[in-house]
């Protein structure tokens, strides 16, 4: 079952839906059960990041349509801007 974008930004006010990204960074590491994904994307100094239960196939260098909403995570003490990525599609 795939998540139409449409009825995620209709129930979720703070979910931004975006096209055509160019990713120029993507980093997968283990997190317990989770891998976690991390990507950069052309234009933006602020990570999209996202777990799956199984590795995601490289997206460096491809064009993809996200779905996110922002986040603030603390490392060490110090607060950072992150997006939460709940839908990754190859555009």
């Amino acid at each position: 079952m795939q998540s139409d974008p449409k009825k995620l930004l209709k129930k979720h006010d703070n979910l931004t839906q975006s096209e055509m990204f160019k990713v120029t960074s993507h980093v997968q590491r283990r997190d317990g059960d989770w891998i976690l994904n991390t990507i950069m994307v052309e234009g933006y100094d602020v990570p999209f990041k996202f777990k799956r239960k199984d590795e995601y196939k490289n997206v460096k260098g491809a064009r993809v349509n996200l779905t996110y909403y922002p986040e603030v995570e603390t490392v060490a003490g110090l607060e950072f801007e992150i997006m939460k990525v709940v839908r990754i599609k190859i555009a």
